[in-house]
């Protein structure tokens, strides 16, 4: 037994320091894997049993101001990393097919390990759409697609800040916040009564584009040799794409694409036939 805890702890060790970049160790909430485990416990415990239970007697809060001045800053914070993946990477100077972590300690190496670390308290950040959800009593909204989305984005962001910021992980965060620009604006213009419920279909198709574009940059890297960046994200973030593809791709056929039901308009003589009580005749035997 204690072979098998000392085991234990040397496989912590090796995966929680020995495998993690040395600078981002000691950015907030990077150090362990027991801060963010703890925020997505508390996360599922609220959506699921405490903010349900808290609002079964209530009336739904409205947060139409609250979610206004979360929407400009989730549209601010979103445009100002696309602008920094741009300016930083992704506009000539990174590799499309293949670009390594630069690990050094240079000035562009370390800001763009920030980046990725902000990019990660966004999607921690992210988790209080499910919270309005649940206050505005929406429970319809808190889905499996909706929940293992925000959970796992948060995941993927963190092990990105922990063992890769930087290099070929970045492009998935250029992708994603401007998908997240496009998203947040649509939801800023229906808190403000805007209509603007065309746009839901093709945010949705905007999102399926991400994933499948996030997939195929992984996945070629199959095919470059010596690329030097680690292989073994590709066996988790191409299955994880191809995954929420389906997802989405069955939402978006069960909501846009799927024929409803028919409803037959009755004539007059229909509804006076079918209910002849409705006009005072009497019910026939």
């Amino acid at each position: 037994m204690a072979n098998i805890i000392l085991d234990l702890i040397t496989w912590y060790k090796y995966i929680n320091e020995d495998l993690a970049d040395r600078r981002s160790k000691d950015y907030f909430m990077v150090g362990t894997p027991w801060q963010g485990l703890t925020v997505i416990g508390l996360y599922l415990y609220f959506i699921f049993n405490l903010g349900p239970r808290l609002m079964e007697k209530r009336q739904p809060f409205k947060l139409n101001r609250i979610l206004q001045i979360y929407n400009v800053f989730q549209i601010l914070i979103n445009g100002f990393l696309f602008y920094e993946a741009l300016t930083q990477g992704w506009l000539g100077k990174y590799n499309y097919f293949c670009e390594p972590i630069d690990y050094s300690d240079t000035p562009h190496a370390l800001l763009v390990t920030r980046l990725v670390w902000l990019y990660f308290m966004i999607k921690l950040l992210d988790l209080m759409d499910t919270i309005f959800c649940v206050l505005r009593k929406k429970q319809n909204q808190v889905t499996f697609l909706h929940v293992y989305h925000h959970v796992g984005v948060l995941i993927a962001s963190w092990c990105a800040v922990k063992y890769l910021p930087g290099g070929h992980a970045t492009f998935l965060g250029l992708l994603n916040t401007f998908v997240h620009v496009i998203m947040y604006t649509y939801y800023l213009l229906a808190s403000m009564k805007i209509k603007t419920s065309a746009w839901k279909k093709y945010i949705t198709q905007l999102q399926l584009v991400q994933f499948f574009l996030i997939a195929c940059h992984y996945l070629q890297l199959i095919w470059v040799e010596d690329c030097g960046f680690p292989i073994w994200p590709v066996y988790i973030m191409v299955p994880q794409n191809l995954f929420m593809m389906l997802l989405f791709g069955d939402f978006y056929y069960k909501t846009y694409t799927k024929k409803k039901p028919e409803i037959k308009t009755m004539t007059k003589t229909e509804i006076n036939g079918t209910f002849p009580e409705i006009n005072g005749k009497p019910k026939e035997q």
